[in-house]
């Protein structure tokens, strides 16, 4: 699927990528290849990306995830890569 990661500022992540785990407002929840559609508001957390057999961990303050026909759009309030 492809991931797309953008803040107000910057892009943080563009590609594609096998899973990816968000900080829900109600709890954390994984997004896998082929998910069905979905928008969903986004705790402060970790969001990991699986991509091309590595994790990547960013930190997110709050925002919102859509998912739709094999893309998922990240609108993040501001990240912290580590």
């Amino acid at each position: 699927m492809l991931l797309e990661v953008v803040t107000p500022d910057k892009k943080v992540f563009e590609g594609e990528a096998q899973a990816v785990t968000f900080p829900g407002s109600d709890g954390e929840f994984q997004v896998l290849n082929s998910h069905a559609p979905m928008i969903s508001a986004l705790g402060k957390g970790k969001m990991t990306i699986k991509a091309s057999g590595q994790e990547e961990v960013v930190i997110i303050d709050g925002g919102v995830v859509e998912v739709l026909n094999n893309k998922v759009v990240v609108l993040a309030e501001s990240v912290i890569e580590e």
